[in-house]
């Protein structure tokens, strides 16, 4: 066989072939992308609470954990889906709140999306899947993102479980694939709002890879016998095997599982709630339509406003990001795509519907979000990661390819490139991910910035503080910290207790996750007088109150800290005492 020959018999790429090469090298197969699960899943789980919470996390974490405390829930669209409410109350009702149990299961869900490569066994090769699972593990905009109590990764997440789950539908057949798929679905719309952008862009891809069919039917007339016959294939279908019932019992199940997670708690109060339902079945209408129409005006009003800046502004801000954690991946996708999509016979249907998904995502997020926040490029990279994943495995048959014929200048040129976005890919994750996770900025000369981290992060080397917060709230009667200031005060510190808090109370973020976790009893004051009353073990005030404050505390040590990347000095004022009790633990 010639090299040309060689070459055309490797872009071929039928379904037929597809399970043949699963049977011959399936186990060897399966177990590579098995083993880059477990390398996703551990670099997702490496020290998982070492950082401080962001703000965000902190606003959510204390909300959780006062449902935890109260049994009290309703949908509130600013802080997003149930999703991680309900699964995270659970676990810290089980096993005790804490920073690494808080992310974990965006960790877990994250970390399992290589085995989607599995899934897509009948439409990508073997290196295609190897290197799809690792750009799903190591890209550093989806690890770093992966290690955050957030929505985003569980929702891009979701959908390409769901889009994994219909495919394997379609190539088996198999009616348990169908609900696997709207359980995937179900769970995404419980995540967060911008999940109906992510329906738009399917039905945009779905109409694109059907224009695909059509450009491949010769003239007018076959186009027209070709929708007829499309059309007499999916009628059959849905009256064989019963497919119309499984569709109608997939709604329903869609539904049963929006409404579980939507519906209200109502513990210990007199409104409807889920639970107070099964002892009063008269209450399941209210609470339903709470869960469904409710819920849903809510969900649709958090789209109203869209991006109020300009579209270029938004689109180099999210840009930068995508550049600095995601260019590899951005660049293979385009090579991937554009390869199946001129070289061979025909294009798959899996890699064109991804890129059309993720591309889309790149133009118009900008369109759409509030706040250029660096986590909104997760919507585009992780689809793009599939075409990316074919991009690379490009590279790998050229340089085999290579070898085989000799040609030691393609091979080393092949080489060079994977390398280069290995490095890269890992260069990147491990400096924004592990070695900077909070850091504005990337060197010691500061002049690299951290894309990936958001002003809402507290800078590094926080955690020696709050361990002293914690162990003076163990280890004291009565108030354990007193905010001082018009920025922290809040008038009656129990309207913290459900959503929203009062006053100067988001100021405080990511405070209150911390105190709430330790059980520490919080009380603030605009007052100086009040200071120097009785003070309790820990006393936080703004950096420019430093001098007013310490002239009110004796015998307290003060240690200053950032609550965000920059501008938030803050001064956390210790009892000596509980610090001599601390250093002798």
């Amino acid at each position: 066989m010639t090299a040309d020959e060689q070459s055309a018999t490797t872009r071929r790429w039928t379904p037929e072939s597809a399970s043949a090469f699963g049977r011959a090298v399936g186990t060897r197969t399966a177990a590579a992308v098995l083993a880059v699960t477990l390398l996703s899943l551990s670099l997702r789980l490496f020290a998982l609470g070492s950082r401080t919470f962001h703000w965000d996390e902190a606003r959510v974490g204390y909300w959780i954990l006062r449902y935890a405390e109260n049994g009290i829930w309703e949908y509130h669209a600013v802080i997003h889906g149930p999703f991680l409410y309900h699964v995270n109350k659970y676990l810290f009702q089980w096993f005790g709140a804490s920073d690494f149990l808080a992310r974990l299961p965006v960790a877990i869900v994250s970390g399992l999306l290589p085995l989607t490569a599995w899934l897509l066994r009948e439409r990508l090769r073997r290196v295609e899947m190897i290197a799809v699972g690792l750009f799903f593990a190591a890209n550093p905009v989806i690890l770093y993102y992966s290690r955050f109590m957030r929505n985003d990764v569980l929702l891009a997440a979701f959908m390409v479980y769901a889009l994994a789950f219909y495919v394997r539908l379609f190539d088996t057949k198999k009616p348990r694939y169908l609900y696997l798929g709207t359980l995937m679905v179900a769970l995404a719309f419980t995540t967060k709002e911008n999940v109906l952008v992510y329906v738009v862009t399917w039905v945009g891809a779905a109409v694109l890879l059907f224009d695909h069919r059509l450009q491949l039917v010769a003239g007018a007339d076959d186009r027209k016998a070709f929708l007829r016959e499309e059309a007499g294939k999916t009628w059959r279908a849905l009256r064989a095997g019963r497919w119309g019932l499984h569709l109608v019992l997939g709604l329903v199940f869609f539904f049963a599982v929006v409404i579980f997670f939507y519906a209200p708690r109502s513990q210990g109060i007199s409104e409807p709630g889920l639970w107070k339902a099964f002892s009063n079945p008269g209450m399941f209408p209210a609470v339903v339509e709470e869960a469904t129409v409710g819920s849903w005006e809510s969900f649709v009003s958090k789209w109203g406003e869209g991006n109020q800046k300009s579209y270029l502004s938004t689109f180099k801000s999210l840009g930068a990001v995508l550049w600095a954690g995601a260019a590899a991946l951005l660049a293979l996708s385009v090579v991937g795509f554009v390869t199946d999509r001129y070289v061979g016979e025909r294009p798959r249907d899996v890699v064109s519907f991804t890129f059309y998904w993720g591309f889309v995502s790149v133009l118009g997020y900008p369109v759409i979000v509030e706040n250029a926040f660096p986590w909104e490029v997760v919507h585009a990279v992780v689809p793009l990661a599939i075409p990316a994943g074919v991009g690379l495995a490009i590279l790998v048959r050229w340089g085999a390819e290579a070898i085989t014929d000799g040609d030691a200048v393609s091979a080393t040129l092949a080489a060079l490139l994977v390398l280069l976005v290995a490095g890269q890919v890992a260069a990147t994750g491990v400096s924004t991910t592990y070695q900077h996770p909070a850091d504005q900025h990337l060197d010691a000369d500061e002049t690299e910035r951290n894309k990936l981290v958001q002003y809402g992060q507290p800078a590094s080397g926080m955690g020696d503080t709050l361990e002293r917060i914690r162990y003076a709230s163990n280890n004291n009667e009565g108030i354990d910290v007193l905010y001082y200031g018009t920025d922290f005060y809040v008038g009656d510190e129990s309207k913290n207790d459900r959503w929203a808090a009062g006053g100067g109370w988001y100021d405080r973020l990511p405070l209150p996750w911390y105190t709430e976790k330790y059980g520490a009893e919080v009380d603030s004051t605009s007052k100086l007088d009040v200071v120097g009353s009785n003070p309790p073990p820990v006393v936080i005030a703004r950096a420019d109150d430093r001098d007013a404050v310490a002239g009110r505390l004796d015998g307290y040590r003060a240690f200053e800290e950032e609550m965000t990347l920059w501008g938030s000095e803050t001064v956390f004022f210790v009892d000596e005492e509980y610090l001599r009790g601390q250093s002798s633990k």
